[in-house]
């Protein structure tokens, strides 16, 4: 998927709504617009109504739907999309910014830290490479990351994705550090960051 496929798949949207709304990209769509490489064929992405209510969001489901079949898109969508795992992503709707207004719907495009927890929570190959892309061309600063994983990590409700979580960020630190942001880059004290953040005391403290 490029930016092309996204910008036709949220004009026909738009095309078929009618009305002022905001959608908010994540996943590897935001991905693509930040800067990833990496294939997909569907869109994540949260959807902000101006005025709520069922009408509204069945003529939206149906513009979706429409969008679906028009460009073979798969959509994954929700109203809060921070119910989607068990980590949070903090105020994400205040932490995106504007990528396109098409007509009535504005596209935005998630955070790259923001967007980045839900890929470490998962922590799977493709959500790897998709970091290590976007916070090299974004220059997304490992000391910007440890404090919202770390923030993400102290305000989600308790559960034994925290403790994957926590771990996943350690490893990411250590063994891809280097690899992002040069031979300089100290792990230890980026960990230590996360650890502040997230309220954790380390041994010896």
């Amino acid at each position: 998927m490029d930016k092309r496929q996204i910008e036709r798949f949220f004009k026909i949207i738009d095309k078929e709504f009618q009305k002022d709304a905001r959608a908010i990209l994540t996943g590897a769509a935001a991905g693509a617009i930040w800067g990833s490489t990496r294939p997909s064929i569907d869109i994540d992405f949260a959807i902000d109504l101006q005025s709520y209510g069922d009408p509204d969001w069945e003529r939206m489901e149906s513009a979706i739907s429409k969008a679906i079949q028009e460009t073979g898109i798969q959509a994954n969508y929700a109203e809060d999309i921070d119910r989607w795992g068990m980590v949070s992503l903090l105020d994400y709707k205040k932490s995106s910014t504007l990528y396109k207004k098409f007509g009535k719907l504005a596209l935005m495009v998630l955070d790259p830290a923001y967007w980045s927890i839900g890929k470490m929570t998962r922590f799977i190959d493709p959500d790897i490479q998709d970091m290590i892309q976007v916070f090299r061309k974004k220059k997304v600063s490992p000391s910007r990351l440890a404090e919202v994983w770390g923030r993400a990590l102290k305000e989600s409700p308790k559960s034994t994705a925290l403790i994957r979580f926590r771990r996943q960020v350690e490893i990411f630190i250590k063994s891809y550090g280097t690899k992002i942001w040069g031979k300089s880059f100290n792990a230890m004290e980026t960990i230590h960051q996360f650890h502040s953040s997230a309220g954790i005391v380390e041994k010896g403290n």
